[in-house]
């Protein structure tokens, strides 16, 4: 196996829980809203799981988290995220139908070590998975994220939101 091959199949592992815990997510939000079957759920799931795996491949820095964070913000407002698009297509989903049963508002942060989202543009940021960092790392990568932009910068108080997804 050659050493490029290897850094590929390594970076991909590494992306694994962060990409299972924003596919659970949104599915979980899927399911609890009605109307999808289990199967047109299955076949979402494993798309969004390729797409998002493959559109991070190149972007995803575990020694430094916040390098190409806002590639890998999911985004549902006024558009649909395209990578959703692309998955609910693949499970016979039409995307006003995406619109009707995610939030109006939805921002999802994968990140390595962490993933998190928000529901409306003055939401509070829950997290969904944190991993410990390896010692070295520091939690900004040197630099401040998107996310943590938007939380120093918020002129208007958080709303609590809360959300439970069960599988």
């Amino acid at each position: 196996m050659s050493q490029r091959h290897s850094q590929r199949a390594r970076a991909r592992a590494d992306m694994v829980p962060e990409i299972a815990a924003a596919v659970g997510f949104v599915s979980g939000l899927l399911r609890t809203r009605g109307c999808v079957s289990e199967q047109q759920l299955q076949v979402f799931s494993g798309a969004l799981r390729e797409a998002l795996t493959e559109h991070y491949r190149h972007h995803w820095f575990p020694e430094k988290p916040s390098k190409g964070s806002g590639y890998r913000c999911i985004r549902v407002n006024q558009r649909m995220d395209p990578l959703l698009s692309r998955a609910a297509g693949q499970g016979g989903l039409a995307v006003p139908q995406l619109f009707q049963l995610l939030p109006r508002e939805l921002t999802l942060w994968v990140d390595p070590y962490e993933v998190s989202y928000r529901i409306g543009e003055d939401g509070s940021i829950c997290v969904l998975y944190q991993a410990a960092r390896p010692h070295h790392a520091s939690p900004y990568g040197g630099m401040l994220t998107c996310k943590n932009q938007m939380m120093l910068g918020r002129s208007s108080p958080s709303k609590n939101y809360i959300m439970t997804v069960s599988s």
